[in-house]
């Protein structure tokens, strides 16, 4: 094994592994519920001030520009080791009480050194496969996003062994990431610059890229977020036996999916160019956006087979996105560049979020899932325009 797959396969871990104190959310919710009967706003809270400080934390990072300014291995490890102090702490307090909700904040918000920085460190290595190597990486962390399904699907965990778990993990991630090297490409340490960020807006090929991400997260933790919710209520309605059951392991299917979309797309990114592939993931998932609801009710196999489609689609243009910004940003920038974007792409991701269940009660699960269309319709026509521009030679290598 190569420095560079050695250094990758471990960063890849140490990143699971400490986004594991994001993950254990949603594993937790059923027991906590049960046990202390948490009504469904403190649930979701539980899960959503998690989102909420990681957009903070981003957004104060990519002001100081911490992801470009500090050691990358250094920050990871007091991110790692912080998260996972503040995830333990819950276990000092009444999961019902507000003060939990600032520990699940906190959590999030430290995120902010693990994935930017393990973005600009999985770059660094890159030759002519950047969109395979992140690829890579979100496709990781797709899959970890869809195992609490799993374990709720078999009867869920222990809440207590649960946080202990991910704390655990991140523990030993802080202390594995001393393992990784960085590639020749990694960036020098640039000044303090706290209006560098607005770069990100100012520059015209940057801004595309980051309207193609708008648009593709305005869908993504939407619909991760409530598929489950809609796989349950229809297979209720065809009367599926054992519906929760079912419902849980088809969401794990379909958000798991998508892991073998990020690998996929990854690897046609670096050959076909990264605009022409978010551009035609995008026009898949908001097709499947639009139609989906009209299988509602209707046979469990067909509704499964057009939502595994999109849980491959909605994920496949994730990294490409990341890439093309890490691609038309200074080296020495990367971090910022890369940090800002995800800061913007999760801002948006709180409303739609919160929108969905206001369109079930409106128009009803037919249609309900049809408006997040919206944002990869927009992100196609962005990456269009990106793809039009003589910078574009840059991305993929001159594939655009």
């Amino acid at each position: 094994m190569s420095e560079k797959q050695k250094s990758l396969f471990i960063l890849v871990l140490c990143e699971v592994m400490t986004l594991a104190l994001w993950f254990s959310a949603s594993a937790t919710i059923p027991d906590l519920r049960q046990e202390f009967a948490l009504s469904d706003t403190q649930a979701s809270l539980f899960t959503s001030m998690v989102s909420v400080g990681f957009v903070c934390g981003t957004l104060l990072s990519a002001i100081f520009g911490l992801a470009d300014r500090l050691e990358p291995h250094r920050f990871f490890m007091g991110a790692a080791l912080l998260g996972a102090a503040f995830n333990a702490a819950i276990l000092l307090v009444d999961p019902s009480t507000p003060v939990v909700l600032i520990f699940r904040f906190l959590t999030g918000a430290i995120m902010a050194g693990v994935y930017p920085v393990g973005m600009k460190m999985a770059a660094s290595w890159a030759e002519k496969d950047m969109g395979l190597l992140v690829g890579t990486l979100v496709g990781a962390l797709t899959l970890g996003s869809a195992m609490p399904h799993l374990f709720n699907a078999l009867g869920g965990l222990d809440w207590r062994v649960t946080i202990i778990s991910a704390s655990a993990s991140a523990c030993f991630a802080a202390l594995l990431i001393n393992l990784v090297k960085t590639g020749p490409k990694f960036g020098k340490s640039p000044r303090f610059q706290p209006n560098f960020i607005f770069h990100a807006w100012r520059d015209k090929p940057l801004r595309f890229a980051n309207f193609g991400y708008i648009g593709h997260m305005w869908e993504l933790y939407a619909m991760w977020g409530w598929i489950g919710v809609f796989l349950l209520a229809s297979f209720k309605v065809t009367e599926v036996e054992n519906a929760g059951f079912w419902a849980n392991v088809s969401t794990f299917i379909v958000v798991g999916s998508g892991a073998i979309g990020c690998l996929a797309g990854g690897w046609l990114a670096d050959r076909i160019g990264r605009t022409a592939l978010t551009m035609s993931a995008m026009a898949i998932s908001g097709t499947c956006a639009l139609g989906v609801g009209l299988l509602f009710g209707a046979s469990p196999v067909l509704l499964m087979i057009v939502c595994v489609i999109w849980g491959i689609s909605i994920i496949a243009d994730s990294a490409q996105f990341s890439s093309c910004v890490m691609e038309l940003s200074d080296p020495d920038h990367i971090g910022t560049m890369v940090t800002m974007q995800t800061c913007t792409g999760f801002l948006l991701t709180l409303s739609s979020i919160h929108l969905v269940p206001v369109w079930v009660e409106v128009v009803g699960w037919q249609w309900a899932f049809a408006p997040l269309a919206i944002g990869p319709f927009f992100g196609v026509w962005a990456m269009g325009r990106l793809r039009m521009m003589n910078e574009a030679v840059k991305i993929a290598h001159g594939k655009r």
